[in-house]
């Protein structure tokens, strides 16, 4: 058996049955709370949780557990395992019925991802990372893109992020392509689906961490806006921001976003 055959079964598994959950209230329609501003939460999210921490906790009981929906514990910062899950990113896409949303899960061994899966339960489309053995999409091998010039690159961005204006002096220098929540931006860009995506905007780990492991399996990169790799796990869960890419674009990207927005990766 692979390395980490049981825990990517696992995540499949959860992913797809928290996905269900999501399903139907996507079909229903749904209420939303405000956890805080711009920050919706729905029944959906928080059953989707709970389905997944219980699949998880009955198969590795002595893991961590790091999740949007869960009340935080400095238990986790303890564990050599951690699983890091958000059961519905882009909430703000479920709910005005835009299908571009991940269930995610992603375990964590000494800070770095070893198994990601993101699923978006509107189209089917599971994509599955283990480390060291490459990324598929519904069982498909899959690929970043190979475009290596920042004016021929089409970036994944963020609709809110647009609205306030934050990519204004991107367009023109780069293909600015809106899109749903950061977790699929980075499942998408894992298929070549995109060049690259980026946010000077803080994101929490839960956003991120599946997605990370599906962009590098896939043959790309994931950095801060520094370029340091992203470490996982942390006591402060909210990380600065990042940049995701086919890997050739990287450098030049870098460079566009200290240009434009000087500072931002310090």
């Amino acid at each position: 058996m692979s390395a980490w055959a049981r825990e990517r079964a696992v995540a499949e598994r959860a992913a797809r049955e928290a996905g269900a959950i999501v399903r139907r209230y996507y079909g229903e329609g749904v209420r939303a709370a405000e956890k805080g501003p711009d920050n919706p939460v729905t029944r959906a999210d928080l059953e989707a949780n709970a389905r997944i921490h219980a699949l998880v906790a009955a198969e590795f009981p002595a893991d961590g557990w790091l999740s949007e929906e869960t009340a935080d514990s400095t238990d986790r910062l303890a564990r050599r395992r951690v699983w890091i899950v958000d059961p519905l990113d882009g909430t703000k896409e479920f709910i005005q019925h835009i299908p571009e949303f991940c269930v995610c899960l992603a375990l964590v061994e000494e800070g770095r991802p070893v198994v990601g899966v993101s699923y978006n339960p509107a189209t089917d489309k599971l994509y599955a990372a283990v480390r060291g053995q490459g990324t598929v999409v519904n069982g498909a091998p899959a690929r970043v893109s190979s475009t290596g010039h920042v004016p021929d690159a089409a970036v994944l961005a963020s609709r809110s992020e647009d609205k306030r204006g934050e990519w204004d002096a991107f367009k023109g220098r780069v293909h600015v392509r809106l899109t749903g929540s950061v977790a699929y931006k980075l499942a998408e860009l894992s298929t070549g689906a995109g060049d690259a995506t980026f946010t000077l905007t803080p994101k929490n780990e839960w956003d991120i961490c599946a997605g990370t492991l599906l962009v590098e399996e896939a043959g790309g990169k994931v950095t801060d806006l520094a370029g340091a790799p992203l470490v996982f796990n942390q006591p402060r869960t909210l990380r600065p921001g990042m940049i995701a890419s086919n890997g050739r674009l990287h450098a030049g990207l870098l460079a566009l976003i200290d240009e434009v927005a000087p500072g931002s990766g310090r």
